[in-house]
């Protein structure tokens, strides 16, 4: 939920200059329904993983829609959360590496560098699409005897349904 609070936050600063009709976000979501919204979250998502450089399984977590705005029931934000494994460490590394330059050159600011601490913290990327309204939080998962991989996990901006019951489907 942290996470969420801090794509919709991020957000809200990338989008002024839009026209603000919400108080909570800063800015007027775009018109989409929960379909074509989860089209473009994935389509975001390919991006990223081509970024990487290399080829690994896709473990998909699956998305979530969530409600993104107190004011309004026809809002909602996508999560999409997935990792690339079947990785060796030193790939994982790389991977790393490569988005870290990657990123830059695909339209996407880095906002954030989490170095590893101990064995509490994993490696951690985070980075905003000004652009496309996304951000993204990349970890580098290869501690505490799990399967090396890079985890993603994407967030759209706030969506406006053209409905509350569309965006309950979300």
């Amino acid at each position: 939920m942290l996470a969420v609070a801090v794509a919709v936050a991020s957000l809200s600063v990338l989008s002024g200059g839009c026209g603000v009709d919400s108080p909570e976000l800063g800015y007027a979501p775009v018109r989409m329904d929960p379909d074509p919204a989860r089209t473009k979250t994935r389509e975001v998502s390919g991006r990223l993983r081509e970024m990487v450089g290399f080829e690994g399984g896709v473990t998909e977590s699956g998305m979530s829609g969530i409600g993104c705005d107190s004011y309004a029931d026809d809002r909602f934000t996508l999560e999409h959360s997935w990792s690339l494994h079947g990785l060796t460490g030193d790939q994982v590394d790389a991977g790393m590496e490569t988005l870290r330059k990657a990123l830059g050159e695909n339209g996407w600011k880095i906002t954030k560098v989490n170095e590893p601490n101990g064995a509490d913290r994993d490696p951690e990327i985070f980075a905003v699409n000004e652009a496309e309204h996304f951000t993204v939080k990349v970890t580098a998962l290869k501690g505490g005897g799990k399967e090396p991989r890079l985890g993603f996990s994407v967030h759209s901006a706030c969506y406006r349904a053209a409905s509350r019951d569309a965006a309950n489907h979300a």
